[in-house]
């Protein structure tokens, strides 16, 4: 009896199974070619819908925020603009406001001027009065003692001139007023206060005539245009301080502008010049 004789199945049956995984592998092979080579089993091109790409987020957040800041953007030319517009047009009311102040200067300007002049008309009217006037009585009487009356005066230095039947009190406009202009200095008024006290103590029924000399000098950038206007303004001012701080009746005070028409000292030298702006108080010898 032989032991080897049950090994030939197994040999057989290894053959086969290799035939078969021979043959499985060129089916499988045939089938990819023929699977290739088949234009009705080719994939889709074309005619097929592709593959829609997946939506980022932060791409739809960055659309949007580019979106908002170029809003943004607009907003802010818009608002840029506007702004632009407004301070043009506030800037055309400054002018139209600066324009209207230069012309309401100029009125009160004209209109102080105006009320200057009247008033010295009316001084100068006043002054032609009494001095033509010789009607005897209390009303306009001539004194004649005028010189002897003023040998008492205590006017703290101020020149006293008899000149014919009057007397001048020299007041220098330097000391009185800011330069060529008719605003006061702060010691006009210890200046003219003495004054009007002695006028009121030695001639108080006198008349009295306040004119205002000037040197002739050119005025630059000032409110006058003038000599005669600036003697004119600063008469003015002097009676006003005597007649309001002086307590003289106003009847019997009278301005007069002389410009530069009278000096009294040589115009070519500074000190001349200096003593030739000067407001003089004139003592009358009639009475008011």
């Amino acid at each position: 009896m032989s032991v080897n004789q049950p090994q030939r199945p197994t040999t057989r049956h290894g053959g086969t199974l290799a035939l078969l995984q021979v043959l499985l592998v060129v089916s499988v092979g045939l089938g990819s070619a023929g699977c290739t080579q088949n234009p009705y089993m080719a994939a889709p091109t074309a005619w097929q819908n592709p593959q829609q790409p997946a939506v980022n987020p932060l791409d739809s957040q960055i659309t949007e925020l580019q979106r908002r800041v170029q809003l943004l953007d607009d907003n802010n030319r818009q608002l840029h603009t506007q702004i632009a517009q407004a301070e043009q047009q506030t800037q055309v009311y400054r002018d139209e406001l600066s324009l209207v102040r230069q012309q309401l200067a100029e009125s009160t300007s004209q209109l102080e001027q105006t009320r200057l002049a009247a008033s010295q008309a009316e001084q100068q009217v006043r002054g032609m009065q009494a001095s033509t006037k010789f009607r005897g009585g209390a009303s306009i009487q001539a004194n004649t003692n005028l010189q002897a009356m003023a040998q008492g005066l205590q006017l703290g230095g101020l020149a006293i001139l008899p000149e014919g039947n009057t007397l001048r009190i020299v007041l220098p406009a330097d000391q009185l007023f800011q330069s060529n202009t008719a605003n006061p200095q702060p010691q006009a008024a210890a200046i003219i206060d003495p004054v009007a006290g002695a006028i009121r103590s030695h001639f108080p029924r006198q008349r009295i005539g306040i004119e205002g000399h000037s040197d002739g000098s050119p005025l630059y950038g000032g409110q006058f245009n003038s000599p005669h206007q600036l003697t004119a303004a600063q008469s003015v001012a002097v009676l006003e301080i005597m007649t309001t701080r002086g307590k003289l009746p106003a009847p019997q005070v009278f301005t007069k502008a002389m410009g530069a028409a009278n000096p009294r000292y040589d115009n070519t030298t500074a000190a001349g010049r200096a003593a030739n702006r000067r407001v003089e108080i004139i003592i009358y010898p009639e009475t008011f």
